[in-house]
């Protein structure tokens, strides 16, 4: 089993300013690999007698031109710039595979981070200790006991945080003679409904603090348009391109206060995620969920707000994660199962569902109905089912 763990480190001076030399380095060397690879695979394409790029080429030949045109990578460990070009390998065959989107170039405050390999980090006690640079207090101790396989530095609404990759035993699997199955039918109103009747409401966190942030936002831009009178130009104009914009203390200060606000956002978020999806791995054996079309989701403007706010596809990942670490089974069950229409007592199947009505009485035997117990109700039928038969329902 493979944990991170994710710390808040305090540096001084002298890290802080090897942190951003660092940074800036992995992310010169992922944006010349990029280039480079681009121009390599164009000339292949052309000629494919050649050689096709990849990212340990790409290492050999920054490796060799280093030392001239950029001798400032010298001050910086390796590691840096290895690992962002490794990364730039990974990305390219996901883009390949057709599970991630074309790369792009990174930019200077968006993507400041570096990875070091486990020989470059040892973690004691609240220090970490990193190869010609010394130690850096962290904020707490390493949660985990095992072999550190990476780390990664990065810089996340005004600070920096060491990112701890740990190798564990897998935790032993808790298997009952007859297996708890429940069903999970995921909505907005509340993030999680279980076939046992509980529902979980969601934190909400992005609805919670909307109205800091608009009002961030729109203090920020007060101190934009005066940023532009300030350099000649007139309200309201777009900055011209390759012009610089110097920022005032204001604005870098209110930058910060809005990053802060969407990183607290972010881990309120996430902290809901983690208890929800550990809870039902610990109590059940199999969890049937639904296929759903999230990018089709959010595609009605009236929801997507709220829907991203609950982040299914977010819950769905560490669900899975956690339960084939811990030897449990996820059932997903097909999007197109009209779990809502059908009455879970007689199996009568309603028409027309429309999303608005929530509660719904069967014609036919006359069971009411929440629309979300009965969706969940009936994802965990198919669950129970697809474990008797021992085969997987289509996804």
């Amino acid at each position: 089993m493979i944990l991170a763990h994710k710390i808040a480190l305090d540096p001084n001076d002298r890290p802080e300013t090897y942190f951003r030399k660092a940074a800036g380095t992995a992310r010169f060397a992922y944006n010349w690999a990029l280039a480079e690879w681009q121009r390599q695979y164009a000339v292949w394409k052309a000629d494919p007698t050649g050689s096709n790029p990849s990212d340990p080429a790409l290492c050999k030949q920054l490796n060799a031109i280093k030392g001239d045109p950029f001798p400032w990578m010298l001050e910086i460990t390796k590691n840096a710039p290895q690992m962002a070009i490794m990364y730039l390998g990974r990305a390219f065959k996901n883009w390949f595979a057709g599970i991630a989107e074309y790369l792009t170039f990174k930019k200077k405050g968006r993507h400041d981070s570096l990875a070091l390999t486990n020989d470059q980090v040892t973690v004691k006690g609240h220090k970490v200790h990193i190869p010609n640079l010394g130690s850096v207090r962290m904020h707490e101790s390493l949660r985990f006991v095992g072999k550190v396989l990476d780390g990664t530095i990065s810089w996340t609404a005004d600070h920096w945080f060491l990112s701890v990759t740990v190798e564990m035993p897998d935790p032993p699997s808790i298997r009952r003679e007859n297996q708890a199955v429940v069903g999970v039918d995921l909505g907005i109103s509340a993030l999680a409904t279980l076939s046992t009747g509980e529902k979980i409401g969601g934190p909400q966190a992005y609805a919670a603090a909307q109205k800091d942030l608009r009002r961030l936002s729109q203090q920020f831009s007060r101190q934009l348009e005066a940023a532009k009178v300030r350099a000649g130009l007139e309200p309201g104009q777009p900055i011209p391109k390759g012009m610089h914009l110097a920022w005032s203390k204001h604005m870098v200060k209110t930058q910060r206060r809005r990053a802060r606000l969407h990183a607290r956002v972010a881990n309120i978020r996430a902290d809901a995620l983690h208890q929800l999806t550990t809870d039902l791995v610990e109590q059940f054996d199999v969890i049937a969920i639904e296929d759903l079309n999230v990018a089709g989701m959010l595609k009605n403007h009236r929801l997507a707000r709220a829907m991203a706010d609950m982040s299914f596809g977010e819950f769905r990942r560490q669900l899975e994660s956690k339960a084939a670490q811990r030897g449990k089974t996820v059932v997903v069950v097909n999007r197109w199962y009209p779990s809502s229409k059908i009455c879970s007592a007689c199996g009568y199947k309603m028409p027309k569902m429309p999303l608005a009505v929530r509660e719904w009485t069967c014609p036919q035997c006359q069971t009411h109905h929440d629309r979300d117990i009965n969706a969940a109700i009936h994802v965990r039928i198919v669950a129970e089912s697809s474990v008797r038969s021992s085969s997987p329902v289509s996804a």
